[in-house]
């Protein structure tokens, strides 16, 4: 099969724009663009993900005959910019955080620094990645927070929005804190742990209960876990699977446990774990799934159900209750004359008004605890002293203030590509979930509980606050 060219995996205005900045002479103008997400009543904290697909996709962006013949076929594009697209290649910069930071609103999680019409080509690719990948680690990461240190495996395959949506969405929950995933082809790809056992129909297909647990456990007496509702979980799945582990016992095999996916789990499982201690089985696994999410692994956890064990799927995968996360990719600056002359876009909600020009992000450490306490977007280049005390302000209700003096400073973007050229090597995907482990960890619990979180801080430096002011008073004047 053909591999799949991803460079037409665009919106038609991105080509659009790029047939006007050609025809207008724009097409060496160097542009910077930031991505980045707003604030809403659902986001908490994220977790950056997607970051080596997204750069994979920039570094191989190639129209091939059978794509410029379709644009041709379009009639919309000058032949100049055609011919032109035949030899395109991405040769601007490209920042991130490393995949596994944790993010927050309104901070550029990825910079790109390029000629315009490259520029503006890979912004929908680089949302859609970016977008997905992050939402699903994000989801992830919540989930493994809520179930404490427990075993995590996603199992959202089948439910996920299209192949892609399972493949990646697989690679981002491992990111998120999971400890292996269902997916197959997920793990063959990413070098990922796969978990499983067997479905209801396994069972069904044995004239009985006990049949099929003792013909499961003959084809894999090492991995003897036993979904134990299909019938009745209490009066005949757990003795049936107790039955099955005496007889494997005597034959020198010690079984892992059980799986419950459905019913009253709080009861079950409580009620199971009395069964199986019973039986001498106080080490046996109860694995719950169906339908699960953060929220409903708190609940069951503050009822005291004896789980050790989740396969969290649909709601994770798509992250149900969120299924968006909303990234934007917004223009800061142009270069004129070897300087970026900054750009604002301006709305009357305030939370849609950009901040302007070629921006980082240091992350500030209280040295005492160790713990993370704010973050400073601040502009490229701009002289910050942070060998005396620093004093940040909410960057809008500036008469809120904190001022830190034992601190430490960390720079969160590093330069990903560099003229077109990848200057940066990706980790292995195992090393990117220890990092996203560790970010989780610098983190006071306030910052992640589920309910009524902390809102961690986030300021603007004083020359990008100044800068701001600066061009909303242009604007209010109508001098931009």
């Amino acid at each position: 099969m053909k591999k799949r060219n991803l460079t037409l995996l665009t919106d038609l205005y991105e080509l659009t724009m790029m047939n006007g900045y050609f025809l207008q002479g724009k097409k060496d103008e160097v542009a910077v663009f930031d991505v980045f997400f707003r604030q809403n009543e659902l986001i908490t904290y994220s977790l950056a993900a997607g970051l080596e697909q997204a750069i994979d996709y920039v570094l191989n962006l190639d129209f091939g005959e059978e794509e410029i013949a379709y644009l041709r076929g379009l009639k919309i594009f000058d032949d100049g910019f055609l011919d032109y697209l035949k030899n395109f290649k991405f040769t601007g910069d490209i920042y991130s955080v490393p995949e596994g930071t944790m993010v927050f609103p309104g901070e550029p999680i990825l910079t790109v620094k390029a000629p315009i019409m490259q520029a503006q080509l890979i912004e929908t690719a680089i949302l859609n990645i970016i977008n997905h990948q992050t939402l699903i680690a994000s989801k992830a990461a919540k989930v493994c927070h809520a179930a404490a240190g427990d075993n995590v495996m996603e199992f959202g395959l089948r439910r996920a929005q299209g192949p892609d949506a399972g493949i990646y969405g697989a690679r981002a929950s491992i990111i998120g804190g999971c400890n292996s995933t269902s997916n197959v082809l997920a793990g063959t790809m990413f070098d990922i742990p796969v978990s499983g056992t067997h479905a209801h129909s396994w069972v069904m297909n044995f004239p009985s209960e006990y049949e099929a647990f003792k013909a499961y456990a003959e084809v894999y007496p090492n991995a003897i876990l036993l979904l134990v509702d299909t019938y009745d979980t209490l009066r005949s799945g757990v003795p049936n699977a107790i039955k099955v582990f005496d007889e494997e016992v005597k034959k020198g095999h010690r079984p892992l446990g059980i799986r419950i996916d459905s019913g009253d789990l709080a009861y079950l499982t409580k009620e199971a774990r009395k069964m199986l201690d019973a039986a001498g089985y106080a080490d046996a696994i109860i694995c719950a799934s169906g339908d699960l999410d953060e929220h409903s692994i708190t609940s069951l956890k503050q009822q005291g159900a004896k789980i050790n064990s989740w396969g969290i799927g649909t709601k994770m995968i798509t992250s149900a209750e969120m299924p968006a996360l909303g990234g934007v990719y917004k223009l800061a600056g142009i270069e004129e004359n070897g300087a970026i002359t900054p750009k604002i876009k301006v709305s009357d909600n305030s939370a849609k008004i950009t901040n302007p020009g070629f921006k980082t992000i240091y992350r500030i450490y209280d040295n005492k605890t160790g713990k993370a306490e704010a973050d400073l977007i601040a502009l490229r280049g701009e002289d910050i002293d942070f060998g005396k005390p620093l004093t940040i302000y909410h960057p809008i209700e500036r008469w809120k203030k904190i001022t830190f003096s034992d601190y430490t400073v960390r720079e969160l973007p590093i330069k990903v590509v560099s003229g077109g050229e990848l200057c940066y090597k990706f980790p292995p995907l195992k090393e990117i979930a220890k990092y996203a482990k560790s970010e989780m960890e610098s983190f006071w619990e306030e910052y992640k509980r589920i309910d009524q979180p902390h809102i961690y801080k986030v300021d603007l430096s004083d020359g990008l606050y100044a800068l701001k002011t600066e061009l909303l008073d242009k604007v209010r004047r109508k001098e931009v």
